[in-house]
């Protein structure tokens, strides 16, 4: 159902970026599939460097899985996110499938002219660009100062060199308690006679009756 659409937005792509397909071509014959639940693509890549669609149920010589929950950071080239994305096959496909994925561009310009004009579509472009600037810059912001906020104003949130602190001086105090068990351990195993001893020493002697000198008739 997707897969001749995205096999088109993807061949578009390449063509915008023609290194793309040149380095792609190298993998002619080869196939990946893509699955984001619930959907699966899958593709051939071509002698050209394009791409064809093919059965999703086809053996394919590279898999990536990738949670709908990464799609955004892929979009806005999270480096982090595709260290989430569980693969499969072919090492040195997916090294290329994972190069071009972080180096592709989308030329809209080019897209948007052929209905606006060159001008008009780069003015437009620029436009949506200082504006998404502009919200990654305010949201990066308003991070920045819930997380002061949070640690420093009202420490709500405990600073990692803090938690580190706390967790060794929680070791240190578990090693004291445990070298003065083994202390009192050893001090009572090693002198129960002179407890024994010292309590049967402890114990107080009967003391003698004094007899007064007798009454005399």
């Amino acid at each position: 159902m997707f897969a001749l659409p995205s096999v088109a937005a993807l061949n578009h792509l390449l063509s915008q970026n023609s290194w793309a397909s040149q380095r792609l071509a190298r993998f002619s014959g080869k196939t990946a599939r893509f699955q984001i639940a619930p959907f699966s693509f899958a593709y051939t890549i071509l002698d050209n460097g394009m791409l064809r669609a093919i059965d999703a149920s086809t053996s394919t010589d590279a898999l990536c899985i990738i949670s709908p929950l990464l799609l955004p950071r892929l979009a806005l080239h999270d480096e982090k996110a595709h260290a989430d994305i569980r693969c499969e096959g072919d090492a040195a496909l997916l090294a290329e499938i994972f190069f071009l994925s972080r180096n592709l561009r989308w030329d809209a310009a080019d897209d948007l002219s052929r209905v606006t004009g060159d001008i008009a579509a780069e003015r437009i472009v620029r436009a949506v660009q200082s504006t998404h600037q502009q919200l990654l810059s305010g949201a990066r912001n308003i991070s920045q100062s819930a997380a002061e906020y949070l640690t420093e104003e009202r420490p709500l949130l405990a600073k990692p060199r803090h938690v580190f602190a706390f967790m060794q001086q929680v070791d240190a105090l578990r090693d004291d308690v445990a070298r003065l068990e083994q202390r009192i351990t050893r001090l009572f195993s090693s002198r129960p006679e002179n407890f024994a001893s010292s309590s049967t020493s402890s114990t107080p002697r009967a003391s003698r009756s004094h007899k007064g000198p007798k009454s005399q008739n």
